[in-house]
């Protein structure tokens, strides 16, 4: 800043707008690439009443170059859509538009959510080539730990006496040893911690007799001796399942990684259900493997970039109870920068944002209070949803 401007300093809401017009105009310099790609689409969580479908696109390449985890700057923001509606006509519309600019890719990875699906068939019907579907692998296992636990008695109980064992250790000495927080929300995406601290807490159960804290243990995990067998075998399937999905997360699919998966499978239960629906995933997509001939490349099969690209989006917004979606969804497409992209073409225009804004972002509540502060009739206010551009 100052070798270019001496000693000015910009006032934020100058950088917010550079900041802003860069992201438009790394959209609009979206074209097809020669490179095969896979697209990676989801949904942010609500903010205000509308969600931001976003799709990213990497190279199928880039998960071995990397060696490890995709990263953001592994990526490229090809697509936002905003929008209150999230069924299926309306994403597959945002697709139609996002890969018109950006070319199709070779596969599509998605979570397991219903709208999402529905809109990836939707487009897929009238996409002239084929595109393959990739379901995440987290969702998966997640969906198939929920299957194989959520109604069993047992981890009930065992939820009751963790539950109890938490307010006993609160404010106490043993506080250290209080096990992790459950989510409500998609609470087997992140089972895992605690099936670790069950594990070590049985451990610990087991092998010290007396120590008096370790009695105090024993004493705020009341009813524990009644499901230890139960827990030890939850535990061990749990974290047996985080080992494969760690190898699939940042190595990818091939076939290497298929016989090692394979063979982890095998460790779990025999009837176990997380065993048969990840056995059936293997196959599943070691077919969309072989029908893209990727030969040793390994297939990328998670979306927990788009997680991470959308935590840095919310930590950086700021909520409150007017929060509502709005143009900062152009931050998004920044966060991916792997280099120095900005152009002195990009910052150029400040035209350009509003008419992308106005025509892209439904109306918020603020804008809806602004323009009613100005004294517009309450009836001419456009409706929380409405494109302002064809409401004024």
């Amino acid at each position: 800043m100052f070798s270019m401007s001496g000693q000015w300093i910009p006032h934020f809401t100058s950088v917010i707008n550079w900041t802003l017009r860069l992201g438009l105009a790394l959209l609009n310099q979206v074209t097809p690439i020669d490179d095969a790609w896979v697209a990676i689409l989801d949904h942010s969580i609500d903010i205000g009443i509308k969600k931001v479908l976003v799709v990213l696109r990497v190279r199928l390449g880039a998960l071995q170059a990397r060696g490890s985890a995709l990263r953001l700057e592994d990526c490229q923001c090809i697509g936002i859509q905003v929008s209150e509606k999230t069924d299926g006509e309306t994403i597959s519309a945002g697709l139609k538009e996002i890969f018109e600019k950006a070319g199709a890719p070779v596969a599509i990875i998605k979570d397991g959510g219903c709208d999402l699906a529905r809109g990836v068939e939707l487009w897929r019907e009238d996409a002239v080539e084929t595109v393959e579907v990739i379901d995440d692998i987290g969702h998966v296992v997640a969906n198939a730990l929920k299957a194989q636990y959520a109604k069993s008695k047992l981890f009930a109980a065992f939820l009751s006496i963790i539950n109890h064992c938490a307010k006993r250790l609160r404010q106490t000495r043993l506080a250290f040893l209080a096990p992790p927080k459950l989510r409500t929300k998609g609470r087997f995406q992140g089972i895992s911690k605690f099936a670790e601290w069950a594990e070590k807490i049985i451990k610990a159960l087991d092998g010290v007799q007396d120590d008096p804290e370790y009695k105090n243990l024993r004493k705020a995990l009341s009813g524990f001796s009644h499901v230890k067998d139960f827990v030890r075998c939850f535990a061990r399937s749990v974290l047996k399942v985080a080992e494969i999905m760690k190898i699939l997360k940042n190595e990818g699919l091939n076939k290497a990684n298929y016989l090692r998966c394979k063979g982890l499978t095998e460790e779990l239960p025999e009837r176990s259900r997380v065993r048969k629906r990840i056995l059936a995933w293997l196959e599943k997509h070691m077919l969309i493997h072989g029908r893209l001939g990727l030969g040793d490349i390994p297939l990328p099969v998670s979306s927990d970039i788009i997680e991470s690209l959308f935590g840095k989006f919310k930590h950086i917004l700021e909520r409150s109870s007017m929060m509502d979606m709005n143009r900062s969804v152009l931050i998004i497409p920044t966060l991916c920068l792997g280099g120095n992209a900005i152009t002195q073409s990009a910052l150029s225009s400040h035209t350009e944002l509003v008419a992308w804004d106005q025509t892209n972002i439904p109306c918020t509540q603020n804008r809806r209070r602004r323009i009613f502060l100005k004294g517009k009739p309450l009836n001419t206010v456009p409706k929380t949803g409405e494109i302002l551009s064809q409401t004024s």
